[in-house]
């Protein structure tokens, strides 16, 4: 069994959400901002959630404010904000660090997975993404300039 399935992040209520409940589902999971020049991609992401509904896909948003200080809001201020602005209905668990002594123990996995550009483990901007096949194997890793609807041509893949 991947240790994908072990991890047990927090909700937005600071519920634990355990990652066991994923199993057999394709997984996208990305950090996510309020405040950021790629927060539209909200509504691809948003749009991807759609898209595969009821299929095995789900969508995980990780606030963070580890970059610019682009994710102020506490739980219910960024839930308000997801909902009334792009009418997110994908679970935004609860904000996290993803690198450094603090990053939450998703990240520490993710990256320890998939590098990113040039070899480099960091989390480099928000809106970087995560793909995670129906086994617990993370299997793509794109950079914040990678859009959402790009995704879905290797969500089918990973379907079949």
């Amino acid at each position: 069994m991947s240790k994908f399935y072990e991890l047990k992040p927090l909700d937005a209520k600071g519920q634990v959400y355990p990652f066991a409940e994923l199993k057999g589902k394709v997984v996208l999971i990305v950090n996510v901002a309020s405040k950021c020049g790629f927060t539209p991609q909200y509504k691809e992401l948003e749009e991807l959630n759609k898209k595969y509904a009821g299929k095995d896909v789900q969508i995980l948003g990780f606030p963070c404010n580890q970059f610019g200080g682009q994710e102020p809001g506490n739980a219910e201020e960024i839930a308000s904000f997801c909902s009334l602005n792009y009418g997110v209905t994908f679970p935004v668990l609860n904000k996290i660090d993803v690198n450094g002594d603090k990053a939450d123990p998703v990240y520490q996995y993710l990256k320890s997975q998939k590098s990113g550009v040039l070899g480099l483990t960091r989390i480099k901007w928000n809106f970087e993404k995560f793909l995670i096949d129906k086994k617990g194997n993370v299997v793509e890793r794109y950079s914040s300039i990678s859009k959402p609807k790009d995704i879905g041509t290797k969500i089918d893949e990973l379907l079949k």
